[in-house]
């Protein structure tokens, strides 16, 4: 028995099985606005990349200039930067694409590799930087100590404004928190050398420079890991933290009709959309479409599901669902 409202997806996604049921789909979006790159933050990734590439290129060159290898590991760092917001921007633009044949949900997963390889980037870049600075605490090297604080100083404000720019996406899209997290840690890495370089100014100690690289480095892995942790949760089609699982369950147990419902899944699509399949079983009843409508409008509404397939059994005994058993996927 199958009664579709909308597409005609199959959703083996990751569960390891196909559903060999009909579906019974109903998707809704209302009450979810809910969209991938906003115009806002495509002129925040922009005017982020822009900013980046420029400072980038001017810290390298002052680097050298000023014999300061904070400087060129800072330029490094910014580097790696420009690329995760240029991976965090291609991801949110494919994330848009239409559906096709063979990628039936389109490219809505894009933006959590993305998060996966912005968090990785970031710890590649604390790597780097306590590197550095293991090797300066045996080879200190006099620094053009007031260049490096006005080139920091500028990096606090370039890193500063964008991160200001993707302030208010962070907390809805995983992929933007990655952006904006990116940035907070430049402007703090640019902090940390401005400090530093004060220090070693006024008392001459060049071991302050290697010393606060590595006090930096450990605040962005502390800030990095909760990133990491997301990101891999969602590719492993973990149920977003935001979801309230035993709600959901509750709520579909009192549909009218259901005796029992088996086979919840609940996985995101992208770091923005959650999907939903779940088997009700609802003895002798026929297909209801207004139930399924309103199912798929309070999932939307009421929980974050956005796109929710529910398949209607009838319980027969001589033909028990092989996937009903809950240690089965």
């Amino acid at each position: 028995m199958s009664g579709h409202s909308h597409h005609d997806h199959k959703h083996d996604h990751g569960h390891g099985k196909e559903h060999g049921h009909g579906h019974a789909h109903g998707h809704d979006h209302g009450g979810h606005s809910h969209s991938h790159a906003p115009a806002s933050f495509d002129r925040a990734f922009l005017i982020g990349i822009t900013l980046n590439t420029g400072f980038v290129i001017a810290e390298a060159v002052y680097g050298v200039l000023a014999n300061s290898l904070a400087l060129i590991a800072d330029a490094g760092h910014n580097l790696s930067d420009v690329l995760g917001l240029l991976l965090a921007w291609i991801a949110a633009s494919l994330a848009k694409r239409s559906p096709t044949d063979r990628y039936t949900y389109g490219m809505k997963r894009t933006p959590i590799l993305a998060s996966l390889a912005n968090a990785m980037l970031l710890l590649v870049a604390s790597g780097a930087i306590v590197w550095e600075a293991v090797k300066r605490f045996s080879d200190p090297a006099p620094v053009a100590e007031t260049t490096v604080i006005w080139v920091a100083l500028v990096g606090i404000a370039i890193n500063g404004a964008t991160a200001l720019g993707f302030m208010a996406g962070r907390k809805g899209d995983l992929n933007i928190r990655g952006a904006f997290l990116h940035m907070v840690a430049d402007a703090v890495v640019s902090l940390g050398v401005v400090i530093s370089a004060l220090v070693v100014l006024y008392t001459g100690w060049q071991w302050v420079d290697p010393l606060v690289s590595i006090a930096i480095a450990v605040v962005i892995v502390a800030g990095t890991w909760s990133l990491l942790k997301d990101s891999i949760n969602l590719a492993l089609d973990a149920v977003p933290s935001s979801i309230d699982r035993p709600a959901i369950e509750a709520y579909l147990r009192a549909l009218p009709g259901v005796s029992e419902i088996h086979d919840l899944h609940i996985w995101a699509m992208s770091t923005t959309e959650v999907a939903l399949t779940v088997h009700l079983v609802r003895p002798g009843a026929a297909l209801d479409d207004a139930l399924l409508a309103q199912a798929s409008r309070d999932l939307s509404a009421r929980f974050g599901i956005a796109h929710a397939t529910l398949q209607i059994e009838l319980g027969d005994p001589a033909h028990p669902c092989v996937l009903a058993p809950a240690e089965v996927v």
